[in-house]
């Protein structure tokens, strides 16, 4: 089995005045190769879930598995080394920076990992001219319509070709059509090394996934796997 992730117990806790319990001893596989949705109201605990696989928050308890290999949440440098080589994240809004072009914002990402100059921008380019930007390269943010800063960000997500795509709502802020070709372009980018989690609240694309997820009560439920 071709696992790629595996929750074990994963739980949450926000504390405050009162403790709040968001995901409850998640337990989970997810496979290379597949593109899952994960569902459910606003506050359920999927930005949550996905902000614990990005590595950028930390669980209550329990343990994530990464190829096999667990992940020690306390080595924060090797964790951030990860997350730059081996997921790509996009999220609901664009994040792009503003005072930079397209291409210099998926330039700067590549450069994070390591890359020199050279091959960054080369990377950085080609990825733009595969989800159809070549000609908007050297458009800033404001420039750009809703649908194009998405394809900015999912080339910015995809330019250091991590095994691991985490979609936060990313088609949230846009019309049907555009919606559309931004679910249809992350499904083309599925490879039988890689895996797409993406959290909406849109029934129509979730059911095109290949496992429909949802979140009740703080657990992990599958809907309709189909693999």
């Amino acid at each position: 089995m071709n696992n790629a992730i595996e929750l074990k117990n994963l739980s949450k806790t926000f504390f405050d005045k009162k403790n709040i319990n968001v995901l409850k001893k998640v337990n989970f596989k997810f496979q290379l190769g597949k593109i899952y949705s994960i569902m459910g109201p606003s506050g359920s605990g999927k930005s949550t879930l996905l902000n614990l696989i990005s590595l950028i928050d930390k669980p209550t308890s329990g343990s994530i598995k990464f190829l096999n290999k667990t992940i020690d949440f306390n080595n924060n440098e090797n964790n951030d080394i990860f997350r730059a080589n081996n997921i790509g994240i996009i999220y609901q809004q664009d994040n792009l920076l503003t005072d930079f072009t397209a291409l210099e914002n998926v330039y700067l990402a590549c450069l994070a990992s390591g890359l020199d100059k050279n091959l960054s921008n080369h990377k950085a380019r080609n990825i733009l001219k595969q989800v159809g930007l070549a000609n908007r390269i050297d458009h800033y943010p404001n420039e750009l319509s809703g649908g194009e800063k998405q394809r900015v960000s999912i080339s910015r997500a995809l330019v250091n070709e991590p095994n691991i795509i985490l979609a936060d709502e990313p088609t949230g802020s846009l019309d049907k059509k555009n919606a559309d070709e931004i679910f249809d372009l992350l499904k083309k980018q599925i490879t039988p090394n890689r895996l797409i989690l993406f959290a909406t609240h849109n029934r129509f694309l979730a059911n095109k996934s290949d496992c429909l997820l949802e979140m009740v009560d703080g657990r992990l439920k599958s809907i309709n796997a189909r693999i």
